[in-house]
């Protein structure tokens, strides 16, 4: 059944169609049956879903809105917004992973028989998975009701206001009631086909992963390689609490156990009930969930779990500095204003039992700004601090920011010689923007904290691991950075190394001068004038002659994503994509890749090494028939600066490529491999002269680092 109110963007529309906006415009303009708009704004329209449907159909833009698609966009376009509608999805695909006779009885009948039988199926199913679930007729209303601000921002110093009291904490998730489920039939409708089709958990993965790709600048992610190093930090805990949940990586990344019990809570109350669902559907194990504000009203007082895992906010002033003055979780001193973070580090030690290991994410400057040095010491005598690690650069939020793991114990005695370990992974960031290299963090850090942890201490030696006396850190600053008290690696043979990046280069710049493409030889102005005729890519991939595809939204976890940075310069695979059940988009031998956003003339040829990578956002693939096209052809064509410039939209701060649009000439094969042929070279000539920058700029900073520490003679 499809839901006539459901709305529907331009954005979406060019989705549903595989366009880019410019073409949706370009209908409104020249269709006077086009759907006229039924909300939005002025600037920012939106139309009924079941309309452009219609609409696309009858005008064979659209052979059938693809079922992943039709619910996504109910999902977006529900009436009371898109969070009411992703926990209610939540609930309906709970019930039917735990009892899907049940869904199929009361699913069988009118939408509102359905709607009315549903809370008390759903409070059969939630009580045992969510103990702390309210009832139906007892809490009465859900608070998810798409109103509340998600993670907003602190207010400025200057314009705080004193936080008001603090609302009991409460549980994150209440079961809808029969006239709040109604508008939602349709949808829980076409959520069940998914499920039938993916499976429940893969379907609940596929909508949130959305959502949350929809909506960037409100939610805070913690990635997934960075949730699965702090989970195995952790060890195999059998109580669990995430303090401050967002959206259940953290506790999401520990392996199922059936006798493990999770307990969640975060200040707002969507992120609160989505995280109780994703977790429910994720393990078998009780899930205690819970939505207030942690540090002022905790939701566990007597809560002693194995281990705490926390991505707590930053940087946060109203954080309870007025209200919890004499709260007995400082038992290692009360933090100032400034130093949220080490309030949140108290809490996770107050919730641990004795021996119990904490987890925390943080942002570098908590290890040595001055406001907090006398807890970090209280911290550092008792053995309560265990081991800091600084991360490379593009772990998490915010990228640019090298930000630190520390590993807490609550003690159980103190130690006779108390030693801390220092890692720094700083060495692990990777260039450009494709993130860290994981492997080699997860490597560095496991094996040094799973030593010293045996052994409480580790062999001293250069390299990127140490653990120092406490007493060598309980001086004015108490500064625990780890890249200032970490010797220098010893590099014995540095003038060798460069020696053979010089010849590398040395060879390279050969191979450039080879490679260079001959003078050119300008065309002569009578066959200038007889230029062949042109087609577009649209008109290519309706006469079966090149497939196109975009970009997805999700994919299998640790599949390499060849992102649209990847492809403006050149480099292997780097990305990472939210993981979910989406069939992903992987390219093959042959194929021509084009960013679409950002202006810049490029296509790239997938070759043996790129194959068998995912296709990541902003990306549109070309597959062509070898047969009717030369890729290379393709691919240097589409390169033109003329050919991009009419094919592209221009707004205020972007620009957006429409592939369709582009064009080329309609050449016979051998004329296309001719050219193809030239291409080839020129893209060969293009990859020596990137290779010849990146070992140039290796080269000299391997100089100037040899001369400053002493490891290279100066003549």
């Amino acid at each position: 059944m499809q839901d006539n109110a459901t709305e529907v963007t331009a954005a979406g529309i060019a989705r549903l169609a595989g366009v880019g906006r410019a073409a949706v415009s370009n209908w409104r303009r020249r269709h006077a049956d086009f759907p006229r708009p039924v909300g939005g704004t002025e600037t920012s329209p939106a139309f009924a879903l079941a309309e452009v449907e219609e609409w696309l159909r009858r005008h064979r833009k659209l052979a059938e809105v693809p079922l992943k698609e039709r619910v996504w966009q109910q999902l977006a376009g529900h009436p009371d917004g898109p969070v009411t509608a992703l926990v209610h999805a939540g609930c309906a695909l709970l019930l039917i992973h735990d009892r899907p006779p049940v869904w199929l009885d009361i699913s069988s009948g009118t939408d509102e028989r359905l709607a009315a039988m549903l809370p008390a199926a759903l409070e059969e199913v939630l009580t045992p998975r969510m103990p702390e679930t309210a009832r139906t007729g007892r809490a009465g209303r859900s608070r998810v009701n798409g109103q509340h601000p998600v993670n907003t921002p602190p207010a400025p110093a200057a314009l705080a206001t004193p936080a008001p009291p603090a609302t009991p904490a409460a549980p994150a998730l209440d079961i809808p009631t029969a006239p709040r489920l109604l508008p939602s039939v349709p949808l829980l409708r076409g959520v069940a086909e998914l499920a039938a089709e993916r499976g429940a958990r893969p379907a609940f993965e596929f909508l949130l992963g959305r959502h949350l790709d929809a909506n960037p600048r409100q939610y805070t992610l913690t990635p997934p390689d960075l949730a699965a190093l702090m989970a195995d930090l952790a060890g195999a805990p059998a109580t669990v609490l995430d303090p401050a949940c967002g959206t259940g990586a953290l506790l999401r990344a520990l392996a199922d156990r059936p006798d493990r019990r999770l307990h969640a809570q975060d200040s707002s109350p969507e992120l609160a009930a989505l995280t109780a669902l994703r977790l429910a559907l994720h393990t078998r194990a009780p899930v205690h969930a819970a939505a207030g504000d942690t540090l002022r009203a905790d939701a566990y007082p007597e809560l002693r779990a194995d281990a705490v895992l926390c991505h707590p906010p930053f940087n946060e002033r109203n954080w309870g500095h007025d209200d919890l003055a004499y709260d007995p979780r400082w038992e290692y001193g009360f933090p100032a204003r400034t130093e949220s973070e080490l309030a949140w580090v108290q809490h996770a030690l107050a919730r641990l039992r004795d021996g119990g290991t904490a987890v925390m994410l943080m942002p570098p400057a908590v290890a040595s700004r001055r406001s907090g040095r006398r807890i970090r010491a209280d911290l550092l005598r008792r053995g309560a601090l265990r081991a800091v690690v600084a991360l490379p650069a593009g772990a998490a939020p915010p990228y640019s920011v090298p930000l630190h793991l520390w590993v807490l114990r609550r003690p159980d005695r103190t130690p006779a010689q108390p030693e801390v370990l220092l890692v720094d992974a700083g060495r692990f960031t990777a260039e450009g923007r494709g993130g860290p290299d994981w492997p080699g963090v997860r490597k560095t850090v496991l094996d040094a904290w799973r030593a010293f942890d045996r052994e409480g201490t580790v062999e001293e030696r250069p390299g990127p691991a140490r653990s120092v006396p406490v007493i060598e850190l309980l001086d004015d600053d108490v500064d625990l950075t780890p890249a200032r008290r970490l010797p220098p690696p010893a590099d014995t043979d540095g003038a060798g190394r460069l020696t053979d990046v010089r010849a590398r280069l040395d060879e390279t710049l050969r191979l450039t001068a080879e490679l260079a493409p001959p003078p050119a030889e300008p065309v002569p102005s009578s066959a200038a004038s007889g230029r062949h005729p042109l087609t577009t890519v649209g008109e290519l991939a309706r006469a079966g002659a090149l497939v196109m595809r975009t970009g997805g939204h999700g994919g299998h976890a640790r599949v390499p994503v060849l992102t649209d940075h990847d492809v403006l310069a050149g480099t292997a695979p780097s990305g990472t994509l939210p993981e979910s059940e989406e069939e992903p988009v992987l390219t093959e031998p042959g194929d021509v890749v084009l960013p679409v956003l950002g202006g810049g003339a490029v296509a790239r040829v997938v070759d043996e090494t790129t194959a068998g990578a995912v296709l990541g956002r902003n990306l549109v693939l070309l597959r062509p028939d070898p047969a009717a096209l030369d890729a290379w052809f393709l691919a240097g064509f589409l390169r033109g600066t003329a050919n991009h410039r009419q094919a592209s939209s221009y707004a205020s701060t972007a620009t957006r490529l429409d592939v369709r649009r582009l064009q080329l000439p309609r050449l016979a094969p051998d004329e296309q491999r001719r050219y193809g042929e030239r291409f080839r070279a020129l893209d060969s000539f293009e990859r020596a002269l990137r290779e010849a920058g990146r070992l140039g700029e290796q080269l000299v900073r391997g100089m100037y680092d040899g001369l400053t520490d002493g490891t290279i003679a100066p003549g």
